[in-house]
């Protein structure tokens, strides 16, 4: 869970820029946006082999 606290002097648009932050830091948004529809078992499998495809291992 996460959580921003104000600092001093700092405005709610401040605050709201640096939730934004640490949400895409985290992951968040971009698990959102995976989870927002339903991925069948074997498109989630293609998809990981092509990025394992993608990402060199050393």
């Amino acid at each position: 869970m996460l959580k921003v606290k104000s600092r001093t002097g700092e405005s709610v648009q401040q605050m709201i820029r640096r939730f934004k932050k640490l949400c895409e830091k985290e992951g968040l948004i971009r698990d959102m946006k995976r989870n927002a529809y339903y991925e069948k078992p074997s498109e989630k499998n293609r998809r990981r082999m092509r990025k394992a495809q993608r990402t060199p291992s050393y």
